[in-house]
């Protein structure tokens, strides 16, 4: 968001106007050589900010606008040149974009001593507003990008970005994450905007916004970001760390030493961050004092803000910007050039945009998920132990009925277990994973079932039950076919007693050896499937008849029998 430190207090501020005096020579000359050609076309455009990054919130997802981004880095005098980018992130309404504009000021009239500006004129450039709203969406950048001879001769392009602030009522922390990842990623100088202090909990989003970039980097083999700057904003303690990078840089290491007895997650916080940047700095800047806070009209001029405030403010932006100071990008050792930081765009927005990379999370829900997840693998345990007690390797085979109750027994249990816990989320997220647990708790069971399967003598023998009962089947209809000389009939079903004979074989060997176990399985799973579709309803269709014709025969033997008694009677 672009926000001004009149936006931290609440001042409402007119959007700004381009100020030809403020820009100096250069900004001039850029407006005025703005022409029409003969088809009415502007060839050179007036300098200001552009939207490349969108940020869609009806499903919370982010877009590059390609044609923009490269109608700024694929200009003809500079796409080769190597690139200097420093953006500016942090929370929402904390002055990103007021601290840009002076950058600004600075990139147009860096060889004036009074750069700053008179007193009595009005902030322009990054647009920023007073209230509580969010302003900046997504990410800005400058398109003017500025080239500048650095001291060793070397030409470099400088651009400034403005990053949407993280932590508004409209933002996800997906769209934090990717918003500060997507801008560490493209810039070599990220300016952190912190308010007051550095907190525990802003080291704790730096360290999961990085995590989130560095996930989306391939092939890390050093340090994946460059430069961080801790910009400390309204410092009210300089009597223990003076203003500006001295006192930041004393502050700063005090911060983020790690310490022998210190916890371990607040080592692994300072650890992580220390991994991630090359270089970390620090600067301690004063309140812009009373008027800016209170004054609703307040529009940036500098007779409204305090001397302490701009007199660092003239210290830290030659500290970033000075042509000895700057910083060029580089990733992964080499240095990187307008036209090679479009497609580094390209590629890292399109990663963001897939499913590949997790989702990050709120501080509650990933406490809540570890919680829950804590709570079904607990209750998975008691029920594994349960049912190891049941039918477990040493157990004899139970009856399936048998299994099947001990089973809903224990899921009950397991599931009561999990209710039991206290547990983060609300009800219907506890619910879920109470879903999840009753699923996964019928996985193990059929598993349980094939283990206790596979100890009953008679499943064990079906596989070769089977082939031999096809190849006596297929023995028989072979003699008798030949014999009444059906010969073709007769060699198809010797083809197929050799066969299974064949596969007896194998199947004997892979459970003897426990080679081509695949085969195995194979051989398995066709003879389950001829016992289930073909010999069982055999089976059963023969005994039923048999038993059918039994009945039969037995309810005409008692009632020949009866009659046989009463016509004996009736004769005698």
């Amino acid at each position: 968001m672009a926000e001004g430190d009149a936006a931290r207090y609440g001042q409402p501020v007119e959007l700004p106007r381009l100020q030809p005096a403020l820009a100096g020579e250069n900004y001039v000359d850029a407006e005025d050589n703005a022409f029409l050609d003969l088809d009415d076309e502007v060839v050179t455009q007036k300098p200001g900010p552009i939207q490349i990054v969108l940020a869609h919130e009806d499903d919370h997802n982010f877009e590059l606008d390609e044609s923009a981004l490269e109608k700024v880095l694929l200009q003809e005098h500079i796409k080769d040149l190597n690139i200097v980018v420093v953006s500016v992130a942090g929370a929402f309404r904390k002055g990103k974009s007021f601290l840009l504009d002076f950058m600004l000021r600075y990139m147009y009239n860096q060889n004036s001593s009074s750069w700053i500006g008179g007193n009595h004129d009005p902030l322009t450039g990054f647009t920023w507003r007073g209230g509580c709203e969010r302003e900046t969406t997504g990410i800005q950048v400058w398109n003017e990008v500025f080239v500048i001879d650095k001291p060793d001769g070397a030409k470099v392009a400088v651009l400034l970005m403005d990053t949407q602030g993280a932590f508004d009522s409209q933002s996800t922390i997906k769209d934090c994450a990717t918003v500060f990842a997507l801008s560490t990623m493209t810039s070599s100088v990220q300016v952190y905007n912190l308010s007051q202090n550095i907190q525990e909990d802003d080291l704790q989003h730096l360290q999961l916004f990085t995590e989130y970039g560095r996930l989306a980097m391939e092939e890390i083999y050093q340090k994946p970001f460059q430069t961080l700057m801790f910009l400390i904003r309204d410092w009210s303690y300089p009597y223990e760390h003076p203003y500006g990078l001295e006192g930041g840089k004393q502050f700063l290491e005090k911060r983020l030493q790690v310490k022998l007895h210190q916890h371990e997650e607040l080592q692994n916080v300072r650890r992580h961050i220390h991994s991630c940047f090359s270089n970390l700095g620090c600067f301690l800047l004063p309140h812009p004092g009373l008027k800016v806070a209170t004054n609703p009209s307040f529009d940036g001029r500098l007779n409204d803000i305090d001397e302490d405030f701009k007199k660092e403010l003239q210290n830290l932006v030659p500290l970033l910007l000075a042509p000895e100071n700057l910083v060029e990008k580089e990733i992964s050792g080499s240095k990187v050039t307008c036209r090679d930081l479009v497609q580094y765009f390209k590629a890292y927005i399109k990663i963001y945009q897939g499913e590949e990379l997790p989702h990050p999370k709120s501080m509650l829900q990933a406490t809540a998920e570890a919680n829950n997840l804590a709570a079904v693998a607990g209750a998975k345990d008691t029920y594994n132990k349960g049912m190891e007690q049941v039918c477990g390797g040493d157990k004899p085979y139970i009856a399936p009925a048998d299994l099947e109750r001990k089973h809903q027994e224990l899921k009950e249990v397991a599931i009561k277990q999990f209710r039991s816990v206290k547990k983060m989320g609300g009800e219907e997220f506890c619910h879920r994973y109470q879903d999840q647990l009753e699923e996964e708790l019928d996985d193990i069971y059929a598993n349980f079932v094939k283990h206790n399967d596979g100890k009953n003598i008679f499943y064990a023998a079906r596989t070769p039950a089977t082939l031999f009962a096809v190849m006596f089947a297929m023995y028989i209809i072979s003699g008798l076919t030949g014999f009444l000389g059906m010969v073709s009939i007769a060699t198809l079903c010797n083809a197929v007693t050799g066969l299974a004979l064949a596969s007896l074989c194998t199947w004997a060997y892979v459970k003897y050896s426990g080679e081509f176990r695949e085969v195995g399985t194979l051989i398995d799973q066709l003879a389950e499937v001829l016992w289930e579709q073909v010999i069982k309803p055999l089976g059963d269709n023969f005994i039923e008849d048999t038993m059918r014709q039994s009945v039969t025969n037995s309810l005409k033997a008692g009632l020949t029998e009866q009659m046989s008694q009463h016509a004996r009677l009736k004769t005698d």
